[in-house]
């Protein structure tokens, strides 16, 4: 499991999409029987580098073959979490049981506009991995092993892109008030607010979802909230009963209990075509172009078969979504399953 970042490679310190997308390929070369967890940081619409539409998509096309899993972040939303932290930590709501320099700011001062404070965001991710590998490291009732979230919640292999969803945000903030209750840490998983990704998971198709709890939480809280908040999340219908739970019994210090929840769902389409549109806009006046091929082996066919990648990988999604209907369920999931990306 690395970290890889698609855009560039300043902000949310990383391996760098060239460099990070060749690991991975070595990697299945070298251990093609181990899981390949990607965690990929996605520049935001603001992004000051000019030819990172170029690097996402051509990062894209390896991410697709070659990852067993992706967890998409985009640093927008790794932003929009620092604010809603930052409002927490310098409210007047919360009063005085706010840690100001909390372990994920980790630093008094209120972020500005212009600000991108890359060493928080990292915090972010890092707290991601912290739970992601909880299982793997401390006791619980019902542990995870990290093969078993490709094997659950990836039913058709080049649709491997994981929304993560992680709550209570304080938890990330060291906010010392009392927790809210159980219930609402479930409802906030599936809430734009917590997500480390810009998408609506409840207006898009699940195809499976694994929640990762830590703490002082049981078998029973997972399926009591599970049956509560079936009837609001569309999952395929042939996958009605998707959910893949993780009870570790360890949580987050100083809380009693936090989750990380991972959504196969058909919303990451919506951040794929807007990486399309800014890959096109570049690519049909061949801007910037030279930077690339003026390497040994780098061809413009290259950026030719990344956009097909990207493009068939969209048009899976866009098949699934249609599949919500009746009358065209069965044809889409067939198309996909042999493997076409036409």
């Amino acid at each position: 499991m690395f970290t890889l970042q698609c855009g560039k490679q300043r902000s949310c310190k990383s391996t760098g999409s060239g460099l990070g997308t060749r690991v991975l390929s070595l990697l299945e070369e070298e251990f093609p029987d181990v899981c390949r967890i990607v965690t990929a940081v996605y520049p935001s619409a603001e992004d000051d580098v000019i030819t990172s539409p170029y690097n996402t998509v051509l990062a894209m096309q390896e991410l697709t073959e070659h990852a067993d899993c992706v967890l998409p972040v985009e640093n927008q939303s790794l932003l929009d979490i620092l604010n809603k932290i930052d409002a927490m930590s310098y409210g007047t709501k919360l009063g005085p049981g706010v840690k100001r320099n909390n372990c994920v700011t980790s630093g008094g001062s209120r972020l500005s506009g212009a600000q991108k404070p890359f060493d928080a965001m990292n915090n972010i991710v890092a707290n991601l991995l912290l739970n992601i590998t909880s299982s793997t490291r401390f006791e619980g009732s019902l542990n995870m092993d990290l093969n078993e979230i490709a094997m659950n919640l990836v039913p058709f292999p080049r649709l491997h892109y994981l929304v993560p969803s992680l709550t209570p945000l304080y938890s990330l903030a060291d906010v010392s008030i009392p927790t809210k209750r159980l219930d609402q840490m479930f409802s906030d998983a599936f809430s734009k607010d917590h997500q480390l990704i810009r998408a609506n998971l409840k207006h898009s198709l699940f195809l499976a979802s694994a929640l990762m709890v830590r703490g002082d939480v049981h078998m029973s809280d997972l399926r009591r909230n599970i049956e509560r908040l079936r009837s609001s999340l569309p999952f395929v219908s042939w996958n009605q009963e998707g959910w893949k739970t993780g009870l570790c019994s360890v949580p987050p210090v100083g809380h009693s209990h936090s989750m990380l929840a991972l959504s196969n769902n058909t919303c990451v389409k919506a951040t794929f075509m807007e990486l399309r549109d800014s890959f096109t806009k570049l690519y049909k006046k061949k801007a910037h172009l030279h930077h690339y091929l003026h390497v040994d082996g780098m061809e413009q066919s290259i950026f030719s078969e990344a956009l097909s990648s990207l493009t068939g990988l969209i048009e899976d999604y866009h098949h699934l979504d249609v599949s919500k209907s009746r009358l065209q369920r069965d044809t889409p999931r067939l198309r996909i399953a042999t493997g076409s990306s036409s």
